[in-house]
């Protein structure tokens, strides 16, 4: 009966696709486009599930109406993820006489590494090796914890909900990479009762990379029977930590012997990629993208990036992103009835994975169907459907080229949206891997609501009038971007670092890594940006990254770390593999 299902909604698909509409942008063409995009039946698009390929087929299909040029496989750029990570068989953990459960008195972490280790175990406090400008603090003084056990506290001694100082080293990976590079033979991490009154297990979710020790999350009950030659329990310490405002640690006494199997799920998931050529003999070789993803959360749940984690449901994503899509298919239509009339080319792309970290879009810039200096512009269409009564629209990356703000704003001359611009090329976003190749980028968005990542962004709920009002404005935009003599003139704007709790950079190589590599042996380069650091140092096009100042790097979280920890006018010693060869470089930052 399944089988059936889907072999309908594939006709359906295919039927829906072949009988082009009015080239007008339309409400009534949107709501059926979100009609089947946003539908239970797409189970939220989680990429490299049915879904996921029925909305491929649905797009490509609507690009083969319009009589664009299929690039890549008949439109198809596939390319591979990681679709869930899950504790294999064989997992187990031994403390003194007890055996523990696994999934009711630990678990690993979704970034574990899978072995063997049996140690001692030295409690590290909040495993912090902080040194910075205002403060430090070492957990690891007159501590030895190579080739033993590390047990840490998670989150920090400051229980403000305000940012602290602390803030952007709490992350579990970031605490595990600190006690690995200390020598560490695995990781037990425990939650004090200030940090998590429940005592709740982590969920297992996808991660793209993992670690080469084991890191385990233990219940307190467990770290208490680690702790009990001690006389006091691990909540006793945190109290002391968080009291005395000091680093706590020393040896438990305690062994513990642990076997974990952490498997990753690889699934192929697509990029879908439709041409329309210029007719200038010069300019038609010259490349507008108009682009919008087409992924979302499935079924959320536990490490989705959903925002009610505990609800297992269908995420349609009406908004984030059908709304984007939709709007991309009403503008390929719209462009193709004109195409004659075109200078340059107009390049119309649904990425995949983009709630995965970008990594469609990260993809096809390492993996162009053109020249990527052909590239001039690109259009990000995210979350475009809720304009609200204000007509406030958004627009970020207004100053990564030098015309781009006077652009935006004669097109507005009349006053259509109540223009909120951001000059800023990187965002969380598919625009930003184009920024990040020097690529001038728009990012539209009609901004975030109460319904975001939740199963309650429904199609129902659109305001269609308005992504017809967006649409024409991207319209326009882009026949301007089409008729300019010159182009844009890209500009450097905003920080290319990472902000939050992940690491912040002072300091960049100058290199696009391969943020899809999954395989742990180093960190690929596919780009090098000419008179950066890196370019200045030698470092070349498919260099594999293995060490950084002496430090091993396996994958991009690792080389994140690592960098954060460099300041400008260092020397940093750099090995690579190089055609099989490992090669010393010396780059001065």
């Amino acid at each position: 009966m399944k089988f059936l299902i889907l072999i309908l909604i594939f006709l359906l698909v295919r039927t829906c696709a072949v009988q082009p509409d009015n080239p007008e942008i339309t409400p009534k063409e949107l709501k059926e486009h979100e009609a089947f995009l946003a539908s239970d039946r797409l189970t939220g698009r989680y990429p490299g599930t049915e879904g996921d390929s029925l909305s491929s087929e649905y797009i490509r299909a609507h690009f083969k109406a319009y009589k664009l040029e299929l690039l890549f496989d008949e439109g198809f750029q596939e390319f591979e993820v990681t679709g869930s990570t899950e504790a294999g068989e064989g997992n187990v953990l031994i403390t003194g006489s007890h055996r523990w459960e696994y999934g009711k008195d630990y678990t690993a972490f979704p970034f574990s590494g899978s072995d063997t280790v049996a140690s001692p175990v030295v409690f590290a406090g909040y495993g912090f090796s902080i040194v910075s400008d205002t403060f430090s603090w070492d957990d690891y003084r007159n501590l030895d914890i190579k080739g033993k056990w590390c047990l840490i506290l998670r989150g920090e001694p400051e229980k403000n909900p305000l940012p602290s100082s602390f803030a952007r080293f709490t992350d579990e990976r970031t605490k595990a990479m600190v006690a690995a590079d200390k020598g560490a033979s695995g990781v037990l991490f425990v939650s004090g009762s200030q940090f998590d009154r429940m005592d709740e297990l982590v969920p297992m979710r996808r991660t793209e990379s993992r670690m080469q020790i084991p890191v385990l999350h233990i219940s307190r009950k467990v770290a208490d029977d680690l702790l009990e030659g001690t006389g006091k329990n691990i909540v006793w310490y945190e109290m002391l930590a968080d009291s005395c405002h000091c680093p706590v640690g020393f040896f438990t006494g305690k062994n513990a012997s642990a076997r974990t199997n952490v498997l990753s799920h690889k699934v192929l998931t697509n990029n879908v990629a439709g041409l329309l050529r210029g007719n200038d003999p010069i300019l038609r070789d010259e490349i507008i993208i108009i682009g919008a993803h087409k992924d979302h959360l499935g079924m959320g749940g536990p490490g989705s990036g959903s925002r009610v984690p505990d609800t297992l449901a269908v995420h349609n994503g009406a908004d984030d992103n059908a709304s984007g899509v939709s709007l991309l298919l009403e503008l390929a239509e719209k462009f193709a009835a004109h195409r004659n009339e075109l200078k340059r080319s107009i390049l119309f792309v649904a990425f995949g994975a983009e709630e995965m970290g970008i990594l469609g879009s990260t993809y096809f810039t390492n993996h162009p169907p053109v020249d990527i200096h052909a590239i001039k512009a690109m259009i990000n269409l995210d979350m475009v459907g809720r304009l609200r009564d204000d007509h406030s629209l958004q627009i970020g990356g207004t100053g990564t080229s030098a015309e781009s703000e006077t652009l935006i704003r004669e097109i507005n001359r009349d006053s259509v949206f109540r223009l909120m611009m951001s000059p800023e090329g990187i965002g969380p976003s598919d625009h930003a891997a184009f920024y990040s190749r020097n690529i001038p980028v728009f990012f539209l968005t009609t901004g975030a609501h109460t319904d975001y990542h939740t199963p309650y962004d429904d199609a129902d709920k659109l305001n269609y009038d308005g992504m017809v009002k967006v649409g024409n404005y991207v319209y326009a935009l882009t026949w301007a971007l089409d008729t300019l003599p010159k182009g844009l003139t890209f500009k450097e704007s905003g920080p290319s670092g990472q902000q939050g709790g992940r690491p912040r950079f002072k300091v960049t190589l100058g290199i696009m890594p391969d943020f899809t590599s999954t395989d742990n042996n180093g960190l690929r380069v596919d780009f090098v940006t000419r008179d950066k650091p890196a370019w200045r140092g030698g470092m070349k096009k498919g260099d594999i990254i293995t060490a950084l100042d002496g430090k091993p790097v396996h994958n991009i979280e690792e080389y994140m770390y690592r960098l954060s920890k460099l300041s400008a006018g260092q020397l940093v010693e750099v090995e690579v593999m190089r055609d099989g060869k490992r090669e010393l470089l010396f780059i001065q930052l």
